[in-house]
């Protein structure tokens, strides 16, 4: 690669088409869940061997609660899986996960899970790696704005206070640089609801590719479009 070429620090993705996945193959939709979740752990590997430094998934959002019972318990099946091997792994690799939305709607054993894994790599120094579980942007902005209000109710803070900086800081990615570029899979084109906030100045790359089948190759396609943007944020 020339000195030229940019790697993004920090890449997110809608990970977007299991379920079409799966029915190409005459299979129930978890069965493409299942192949997103083991892909998932592959891609990680190739991001940070590409320099990727920070990888943000939607795994769960706040809408998906309405997808039929038996889609989501399989996906809660999959995450328990998912939480319990991924300590080991992460520590062998050196990365630290995180976990970003509301919890409190999650079952118990799924939080200890989340809280034992976020422990556990906390002091890890790779790969950034941020899953965003019963996320939804809007919920976000809004639990934010709860606790403002609140700071402002125990005058902690003053209007002047209220500042990008602020509002960023009680977000749930207060310590993580916003994304440079945004990726969703299988040709849809919309952000559904994520990181609204924190992608205003991230470059979207929309592929047609399912996410079981997106690989390192889709990735550095992903890279190299991103290579060809001119990021001016806003200026000339």
């Amino acid at each position: 690669m020339s000195d030229e070429y940019k790697i993004p620090q920090h890449v997110a993705v809608i990970l977007d088409g299991n379920g079409r996945w799966a029915k190409q193959r005459h299979m129930p939709r978890n069965f493409g869940h299942k192949a997103g979740a083991d892909n998932l752990e592959q891609v990680m590997e190739d991001a940070w061997d590409l320099g990727i430094k920070y990888f943000t998934v939607y795994a769960f959002s706040t809408e998906n609660w309405k997808r039929s019972v038996e889609e989501v318990t399989g996906i809660m099946t999959i995450l328990r899986d998912f939480l319990r091997r991924s300590i080991d792994k992460a520590n062998k690799n050196n990365m630290r996960v995180r976990i970003i939305g509301e919890r409190s709607r999650l079952d118990k054993d799924i939080i200890e899970a989340i809280e034992r894994l976020e422990e556990a790599t906390k002091d890890n120094t790779g790969l950034q790696f941020n899953v965003a579980l019963n996320y939804g942007g809007r919920d976000e902005i809004t639990r934010a704005v709860r606790g403002m209000v609140q700071d402002a109710i125990d005058g902690k803070i003053s209007p002047e206070d209220v500042t990008e900086d602020y509002i960023s800081g009680r977000l749930d990615t207060a310590d993580i640089p916003d994304p440079d570029l945004l990726i969703r899979t299988s040709g849809e084109i919309r952000i559904s609801n994520f990181l609204p906030w924190q992608i205003a100045y991230s470059e979207f790359y929309f592929c047609d590719t399912l996410w079981p089948d997106f690989n390192k190759q889709s990735l550095i396609e992903a890279i190299d479009y991103y290579n060809g943007r001119d990021r001016r944020f806003g200026g000339v």
